[in-house]
């Protein structure tokens, strides 16, 4: 079974939804016969990095919210992670454009450590207050996952993995995802958001009895 996730790494639902997904595949029966394939997705392209500017006042401005109805967005998410086991400092997190973090994820998928690239990836900019599109952290993020750091900053010096990147980006398009996360099941189901733990779970038992089925009329 392949389950393919659409995420951008300055979201913070799609932490929760890694979280949740993740619950869901330890009450699977047939979790080893999940492929996951992280995939890319930027919720702001035209982001520019910006190391002074507060994350309430981003939000507000990029939403046309409030100040207060940003404040309230961001604790209430930080609630969310909480009780998915997950710290979120949002007063810490660092306005910044995720392009380089997504062509890192890239490498990191060639080299069999996305999963472990997302995890670190959304732990430095939601719990650390990192700059995810700081090279440095960056290339200090893929060494603490046993990436070579010569090859990441080669990678990010460069413009490698950037069609991979657009790739994904163009696969969102052709089938009209707008919002991520967005998990989908086999090219067949599909998971919207953060969801219940319970939701995913229905989900990859749904995919995997279509599964059999479809095998079962093939013979």
């Amino acid at each position: 079974m392949k389950v393919e996730i659409w995420s951008d790494v300055m979201c913070p639902f799609c932490y929760i939804g890694k979280r949740r997904f993740e619950k869901a595949l330890d009450n699977f029966d047939y979790a080893d016969k999940v492929d996951i394939t992280w995939r890319s997705f930027q919720l702001n392209p035209d982001i520019k990095t910006d190391t002074e500017a507060n994350i309430n006042e981003y939000l507000a401005e990029a939403k046309g919210w409030s100040l207060e109805q940003a404040q309230q967005m961001n604790r209430r998410v930080t609630k969310m992670a909480a009780d998915e086991g997950l710290e979120y400092n949002m007063d810490q997190a660092v306005v910044a454009n995720s392009y380089d973090a997504h062509r890192l994820a890239q490498f990191a998928k060639d080299r069999g450590k996305a999963d472990e690239m997302e995890e670190s990836l959304f732990r430095a900019y939601f719990t650390d207050g990192e700059n995810i599109s700081n090279h440095k952290t960056l290339i200090s993020l893929a060494e603490e996952i046993g990436i070579d750091p010569t090859e990441a900053e080669s990678i990010l010096e460069s413009d490698k993995y950037a069609n991979a990147v657009k790739h994904d980006i163009q696969l969102a398009k052709n089938i009209n995802i707008t919002g991520v996360p967005f998990f989908l099941f086999n090219q067949k189901f599909a998971v919207s958001g953060a969801r219940e733990t319970e939701v995913f779970l229905k989900a990859l038992k749904q995919t995997w009895n279509s599964r059999l089925e479809e095998q079962e009329k093939t013979g």
